[in-house]
């Protein structure tokens, strides 16, 4: 068997996503497995070049990794002639300009949602891969989630007839980081350094929408800064001054209505941190993370409303579990390994920097609508 080295620049391997899926549980994961087999036999093999700002977080990763590629120069990994890829794990702010440089040095990106701060960046950086032939790709990792994967075969073997609506709650309590510290970094929570769970989720909304229901038209959303006062990793009070609840509407291809509501300020009563509920004509199910329940036409039982009386029926019992059926691998995982394939192969990903700029855009008119107290149509972006 042949064996194929693609050097990966891995910048913001430091940061809790970058290490945490991207460096363990995808890239190492990958190397452990022997790499990503390709069609002709070859194997595709990641060596993995980490990039950071702190030269003593990257030595400790490497060691604990035994890993020995690292630096803090990126400019001088993008001008190896051995590195292939370009992945951005970075926080937003500093993406785009990251991004430039890996075009301008001829790499294929992969990167981390959101491709950009807004939509004219995030297209801008479209139109410039494409026109130094470079290949992209941005992280949609919910897509490979076992549950929305269950969910899909239920779509594609016509489960729910024709689709009415879809309500989803996302979302937990991220402590405030006074009495027990937080869960998420505190930029997160500041405006001014790219935080705000809009531009965090809206851009996730896009993809799991668009991939199993239909393009979103139209959005309605309100946003809210619920605790205007946190406190951050080495203690300081600081004030909150991002949105950490988003309660929208989202108009869809068909005439489907999605309700989704993202929030760092709700207390979860829910089986999983997401769930999407779908209602159709013929069916409905209830999908998260990885558990799929369904329940179909036939089965439906027939509640009353009875304010005076206590309720009898053990409503989730109702409901049939969706078997897996397959092996469900880490979702980041699977994408990674299929945009190597993509960089390799040519096999195709649907995913680029114009999936990615879609979501940045969905983001951006949730914001404007938000702003303005209104719906606002969502326009067709094309490079």
């Amino acid at each position: 068997m042949t064996r194929r080295s693609i050097g990966i620049i891995v910048n913001g391997v430091t940061g809790r996503m970058g290490y945490r899926q991207h460096l363990v549980r995808s890239l190492l994961a990958i190397r452990s497995a022997g790499g990503v087999p390709l069609a002709d036999g070859t194997t595709v093999w990641p060596h993995l070049v980490l990039v950071g700002r702190s030269e003593a977080k990257l030595r400790e990763i490497a060691e604990r990794h035994g890993l020995d590629d690292w630096t803090t120069d990126l400019t001088a990994a993008l001008a190896r002639d051995d590195t292939q890829v370009y992945f951005d794990a970075q926080v937003t702010q500093q993406r785009e300009k990251a991004i430039r440089q890996a075009i301008d040095a001829g790499k294929h990106i992969y990167t981390e949602k959101p491709l950009a701060e807004d939509t004219a960046a995030a297209l801008d950086l479209a139109r410039a891969a494409r026109a130094a032939g470079v290949r992209t790709g941005v992280v949609q990792d919910k897509l490979f989630l076992p549950g929305l994967r269950k969910l899909k075969r239920l779509l594609d073997g016509g489960f729910f007839g024709r689709v009415l609506s879809v309500r989803g709650e996302f979302g937990y309590w991220v402590f405030e980081g006074d009495w027990q510290p937080a869960q998420r970094p505190s930029w997160n929570y500041r405006a001014a350094d790219g935080g705000g769970i809009v531009v965090d989720m809206f851009p996730h909304w896009h993809y799991v929408l668009a991939e199993l229901f239909g393009e979103v038209r139209a959005v309605s959303a309100t946003i809210a800064t619920h605790i205007p006062r946190r406190v951050d990793e080495a203690g300081r009070p600081y004030e909150a001054t991002a949105d950490d609840a988003a309660y929208g509407i989202f108009e869809l291809d068909g005439g489907v209505i999605a309700q989704l509501n993202s929030s760092w300020c709700v207390r979860v009563h829910r089986d999983e941190l997401v769930e999407f509920q779908v209602d159709g004509t013929e069916g409905s199910a209830v999908a998260g993370l990885r558990r799929c329940r369904v329940q179909h036409r036939a089965v439906t039982p027939k509640p009353v409303w009875n304010p005076d009386l206590p309720a009898t029926e053990d409503f989730r019992s109702q409901w049939t579990e969706v078997p897996d059926n397959e092996d469900f691998d880490n979702g980041f995982k699977v994408q990674w390994e299929a945009f190597l394939r993509h960089v390799a192969t040519g096999e195709p990903f649907p995913w680029d920097f114009l999936a990615g700029a879609r979501g940045v855009q969905l983001a951006e008119l949730g914001l404007l609508s938000a702003r303005e107290g209104r719906r606002v149509e969502v326009p067709e972006l094309s490079l």
